[in-house]
C-alpha cells in the first residue's frame, strides 16, 4: 500500500503585516488571518485525502511570537490530525528558531519535531517502510550546508529528507543552509521535502525535490495562487506529486489601460471591468489586487490630482465585484500631445519639463538621496525597507518618487487651470 503525505513549509502563522495595516486595517486583518485559514485548509486536505502524515519543512511560525492565541489555534489543528491518526513530522526553520511557542507548546506523541542533530524515524507501512530524516536548527543563521549532517539512506526503505534551505542561493531570500540540487539528488533519498523559498519549485531526477512555496501569500511580492504538495510514494518507491490550492487571499498585479478615456466615469467602468475579469480567473476565496493604471488619457491630470477619490471609487468597485480588495493604486498615465498644430504653448507642461530636468540632475538627486538615508536612520529597523533593501532598490525608489512628484505637481496645475 502506498505511503501518502502532504508536504508544506513557510506557513508563518500570524505573520505581522505592518505596512499593509498602515494602508488598510481591514485588509490587514483579512490577510493576517489568512495564514491560519490556510493551515486549517491544509489539515482539511490531510483528513479528506486520509493521508498518513503531514510534513512541515520549517517556518511554521514567524519569529519571536508570544501570543497564546496562536498556540491554542495550532494545538486545536494538531488535535484534529492526532484524532484521525495522521502523524506530523516537523523541522524548525530560521523563523521557528526565534519562536517561544516552539519551546512551550505541548504536542501529542503523533508529532515528531526533529532536533539539532539529524534524526531518522522509521514509519512502518503495509508496503515499503518509510524512513524520514530531518534536522532543525537552533539559530536563525545557518551559513553552511546541512547536507553532510544527514544520515545515509536506509536500505530497503523509501527515504524522505526534510530540509530548510535556500538551495544555491535564491534572490529575495536570506542565505540559509545552502546546497545544490545536484548534491541533494546524489544523496540517495527518494524525496526531499524542502522549505524556505516562498515560490514553488520542483526538480526531477535521481530523487524528487519539491519546494512547495508559501501556502498563503502575505503581500504583493508573494502574488499568485499558493499551494501545498500531496505526495504518494508507491511500494516500488516511485514518487507521484500533486499540487493542491491552499491560499485564501490571492494577491495579483493588474494593469488597466485607460488610453482614450475622456470621462472620469469611463475610467471607473474600465477599472470595474478589469476587476471582474480578474475575479473570474481567481480560484482563491479573496482577490487582493494592486491596480496599475496606464495609458494616455485626457483626464490623466484629474486622475492624478484626485488620487484619493480614485482610490475610494476603485475600492467601491471591488466591493461590488465581491470578495475583492484593492491593495494599492499605481498611476503611470500621460496626457495626450498638444493639439494637432503643435503651436499651442502650455506653461504647465513647460514647467513640468523644467522640473524633470532638475530632478535628473546629480546635485538634486544627491540631496534627495541624503534626505532619504537620514529618514531611514531615524526609523525603527522593521520600517526601514520602504526605500528598497539595497542600493539598487534605493535608486529605483528615487526614480519613482521624483517622477511621481513632477506628475503630481503638474496634475494639480493642469486640473486647477481647467476649473
Amino acid at each position: 500500500m502506498a505511503f501518502r503525505f502532504v508536504h508544506t513549509a513557510d506557513i508563518h502563522l500570524d505573520s505581522p503585516l505592518r505596512s499593509l495595516a498602515l494602508r488598510n486595517s481591514e485588509l490587514a486583518e483579512l490577510v493576517g488571518d489568512a495564514s491560519r485559514q490556510a493551515f486549517a485548509a491544509i489539515v482539511d486536505l490531510c483528513l479528506a485525502e486520509r493521508v498518513d502524515a503531514l510534513v512541515v519543512a520549517g517556518d511554521l511560525y514567524d519569529g519571536d511570537q508570544t501570543s497564546m492565541k496562536t498556540a491554542r489555534f495550532l494545538a486545536s489543528q494538531i488535535t484534529r490530525l492526532h484524532q484521525a491518526g495522521v502523524r506530523v513530522y516537523m523541522i524548525r526553520g530560521n523563523h521557528d528558531a526565534m519562536s517561544r511557542i516552539t519551546k512551550q507548546l505541548a504536542l501529542p506523541d503523533t508529532v515528531t519535531i526533529f532536533g539539532g542533530r539529524c534524526q531518522s524515524v522509521i514509519q512502518p507501512s503495509t508496503g515499503v517502510d518509510v524512513a524520514l530524516h530531518g534536522l532543525s536548527f537552533a539559530s536563525p543563521k545557518a551559513p553552511e550546508s546541512l547536507l553532510p549532517k544527514y544520515a545515509a539512506p536506509q536500505e530497503g526503505a523509501a527515504n524522505i529528507g526534510i530540509m530548510h534551505t535556500s538551495l544555491a542561493d535564491s534572490p529575495g531570500h536570506d542565505v540559509y543552509a545552502p546546497c545544490s540540487v545536484a548534491d541533494l539528488q546524489n544523496h540517495g533519498f527518494d524525496y526531499w521535502a524542502l522549505g524556505h523559498i516562498h515560490v514553488r519549485q520542483v526538480y526531477s531526477g535521481a530523487s524528487t525535490l519539491v519546494m512547495p512555496g508559501i501556502p498563503q501569500g502575505r503581500d504583493i511580492n508573494e502574488a499568485g495562487e499558493k499551494s501545498v504538495t500531496l505526495v504518494t510514494i508507491r511500494d516500488d518507491r516511485s514518487v507521484e506529486i500533486e499540487e493542491r490550492l491552499t491560499s485564501v487571499a490571492q494577491f495579483e498585479r493588474m494593469s488597466i489601460d485607460l488610453t482614450g478615456a475622456s470621462e472620469w466615469s469611463e475610467a471607473i467602468v474600465r477599472i470595474r471591468a478589469g476587476l471582474e475579469q480578474a475575479r473570474k480567473g481567481t480560484r482563491s476565496r479573496y482577490l487582493v489586487a494592486r491596480l496599475g493604471l496606464v495609458g494616455t488619457s485626457a483626464i490623466s491630470w484629474s486622475l492624478m490630482r484626485d488620487r484619493d477619490l480614485l482610490i475610494a471609487e476603485a475600492e467601491q468597485a471591488a466591493e461590488q465585484v465581491g470578495d475583492t480588495w484593492v491593495e494599492k493604486l499605481e498611476l503611470a498615465l500621460s496626457a495626450p500631445a498638444v493639439g494637432e498644430s503643435g503651436n499651442v504653448a502650455d506653461p504647465a507642461l513647460e514647467l513640468a519639463q523644467s522640473m524633470r530636468a532638475n530632478a535628473r540632475s546629480e546635485a538634486f538627486r544627491s540631496e534627495a538621496r541624503d534626505f532619504v538615508l537620514r529618514t531611514i536612520a531615524d526609523l525603527p529597523p522593521d520600517a526601514r525597507s520602504f526605500a528598497g533593501k539595497d542600493e539598487a532598490g534605493l535608486e529605483q525608489f528615487l526614480d519613482d518618487v521624483l517622477a511621481g512628484s513632477v506628475d503630481l505637481v503638474t496634475a494639480r496645475l493642469k486640473a486647477g487651470a481647467t476649473r
